[in-house]
């Protein structure tokens, strides 16, 4: 007896259809089946975003460096009192599954950090501030 199914795999619908057969191989005899609802999948996960900002950006001062984008600070690759020279990376964002690293504008020292790894920022806050 051939029985179909409709079964889903990674969100793709498939109908098959499956031959029923006993413990020694022969078909097995046609048993009816009352009807069942339909099962619906689960809805996927909904997509994670950036956590959100430890705090409210601040005005930025001169010598401060913004973020470009809202992202999570994956990694701080200076420390405070450290020269710089303008291109070297300062920092790396990471914003839908990609890293992006900031870079300084400008030579300089790193006078402050305002930010941590696992901070989630918005676009425009400062993240370090040059002197």
């Amino acid at each position: 007896m051939m029985r179909r199914f409709r079964i889903t795999v990674d969100g793709t619908p498939y109908e098959v259809s499956v031959e029923e057969l006993t413990d020694d191989g022969a078909e097995a005899a046609a048993v009816p089946v009352s009807a069942a609802p339909p099962v619906r999948s689960p809805a996927p996960p909904a997509a994670p975003s950036a956590p959100p900002a430890t705090s409210p950006p601040r005005s930025s001062s001169p010598g401060d460096v913004l973020s470009p984008l809202a992202a999570t600070v994956v990694k701080l690759e200076v420390a405070v009192g450290q020269s710089v020279v303008a291109g070297q990376p300062l920092a790396v964002l990471e914003a839908m599954k990609m890293n992006h690293t900031v870079s300084a504008p400008t030579a300089g020292t790193v006078g402050q950090i305002h930010v941590a790894p696992g901070d989630g920022v918005v676009e425009g806050q400062p993240l370090l501030a040059l002197a």
